[in-house]
């Protein structure tokens, strides 16, 4: 069996918190991908492109596992990316009030020995409170959630924002599938346990 390096291709504080459960030494990098969706790409497809694009952007020396995701909100057909400022954080949360919003994460698995990459997608609901515009307000400015899509966090106080929660991984939710991921690497011979 190769003795693998494992990558996360993220900058992400919640990805690398993610990864961290699963208690095995990794190493970061910045990927290198334009995340512009492509005219007519659904979310689907644009999730796992980006995911691919992510891994297979980390050169790494050495045999590495490269792990790239990606992650969009589709609000009323769009798709809504990190809000960034106050104002989008309340129009979006505002958008998702009373309604059920799905969350598509794109997961890819780059092997720099081989070349092959893996990639699987995990689609995850949130069904929301009817929440009133003070309710809003008040937790953007508590918890800030400008760079997470959908404008919240579910490890949070955004908890607090849900009627119930509908998928197979929550961690998916927070950016990075982990049950998924443990799948990719047991194929390639990578054992988490």
């Amino acid at each position: 069996m190769q003795n693998y390096q494992l990558v996360l291709a993220s900058t992400s504080p919640y990805r690398q918190q993610l990864l961290n459960k699963l208690a095995i030494p990794f190493v970061t990098a910045s990927p290198d991908c334009d995340e512009t969706p492509l005219s007519g790409e659904s979310p689907v497809e644009l999730v796992q492109r980006l995911a691919q694009e992510k891994a297979q952007s980390c050169l790494t020396e050495g045999a590495s596992l490269v792990i790239g995701s990606d992650q969009v909100c589709v609000i009323n057909g769009n798709i809504i990316g990190k809000p960034l400022t106050r104002d989008k954080a309340i129009d979006q949360l505002t958008q998702q009030s009373g309604q059920s919003i799905q969350f598509y994460t794109g997961l890819a698995l780059h092997n720099s020995v081989t070349g092959q990459t893996q990639v699987k997608m995990d689609t995850f609901t949130v069904h929301f409170r009817s929440l009133s515009p003070q309710q809003i307000e008040h937790y953007v400015d508590k918890e800030q959630p400008f760079y997470c899509a959908g404008s919240f966090k579910s490890e949070g106080l955004g908890i607090a924002l849900f009627e119930r929660l509908e998928g197979k991984d929550p961690n998916a939710l927070i950016g990075l599938p982990l049950i998924d991921l443990i799948d990719m690497l047991q194929a390639q011979g990578f054992e988490v346990l």
